[in-house]
């Protein structure tokens, strides 16, 4: 069985944040809503209103296309949704759970990652649109296995969630020669897994995986780490799907954008430790490379 450690994919700088709720989300009502003129107001909870103007952000964050925002069914999804969760905050803050020091840094924490991914967003984009015909061209040309030798790989896989337990696992696994024997190996070390058949491009995996693909034999069984996950996978089967044209085109802008915002993430970072003062022991566990040397 091959290992091979895969990296998330690359994604511009956004960070998922539940519930965003403002440091002033505290008080009983909040200076968004409290003198909402009534023909923006779309519901009542209590001492708070549900502005239209909630309900339309309520529909960005969930992705509803435009042509759908007036669609009752999905009006009355995503305003009983928000309804719901303004009761629930007021519950809390009735509860005094907003005093809690916890649950402060929580809101303080959701707040902070609200504005850096508004920055970090809005500059990806600044710079995403000064992006030329040249590079896109030039990234196309020096990235085959994404466009012009594209594969599309049909696999089969089981994957599980990675833990401590993982390294266990994998030297259990790891003269195995088939999916069957991994599959009852996970079963008898009692570890939680999927059995299931999929597809993945090329262009989505690492050179050094691609690689070993193309030599790989018909029964060969690959180990990659995704994420949190771990995935052993079978190629099936295996045929080309070139991108051409204006489909190329956008994939090729789209992975320059990734690149960018990767980028300035890495730039931000080095600014960001830079800048900071570290005190106390904090200050030499800081100065310690991950390795055990010093930088």
């Amino acid at each position: 069985m091959k290992l091979v450690n895969l990296p998330p994919a690359p994604r511009a700088i956004v960070w998922l944040v539940l519930c965003t709720l403002g440091l002033g989300a505290c008080s009983k009502k909040s200076d968004v809503t409290a003198e909402a003129p009534k023909s923006q107001v779309a519901a009542k909870v209590g001492d708070q209103v549900v502005t239209v103007q909630e309900l339309d952000n309520e529909f960005r964050l969930a992705n509803v296309p435009v042509e759908k925002r007036k669609d009752p069914e999905i009006i009355k999804r995503v305003l009983g949704e928000l309804v719901t969760r303004k009761y629930i905050v007021q519950q809390a803050i009735e509860a005094k759970l907003d005093r809690e020091p916890t649950v402060l840094l929580d809101i303080l924490r959701s707040k902070e990652l609200v504005l850096a991914n508004a920055f970090a967003t809005r500059d990806v984009a600044t710079k995403s649109s000064a992006i030329s015909k040249g590079e896109i061209e030039n990234y196309i040309a020096n990235n085959p296995l994404k466009f012009a030798d594209r594969q599309l790989l049909s696999v089969e896989q089981i994957s599980f969630a990675l833990a401590a337990t993982s390294q266990a696992v994998i030297d259990a696994t790891r003269e195995m020669k088939t999916l069957d024997e991994v599959d009852q190996k996970l079963t008898a070390m009692g570890i939680a897994h999927g059995r299931s058949s999929g597809a993945v491009s090329s262009g989505d995996l690492p050179p050094d995986l691609t690689k070993a693909i193309s030599a790989h034999q018909a029964d060969d069984i690959f180990f990659i780490r995704s994420g949190s996950n771990g995935l052993f996978f079978k190629v099936t089967n295996q045929e080309s799907r070139p991108l051409e044209g204006q489909e190329a085109i956008n994939v090729a802008r789209q992975y320059l954008r990734q690149d960018i915002a990767k980028s300035d993430l890495s730039m931000t970072s080095v600014a960001a430790n830079l800048g900071a003062k570290y005190q106390g022991d904090y200050a030499a566990i800081m100065s310690t490379s991950p390795t055990g040397g010093t930088q």
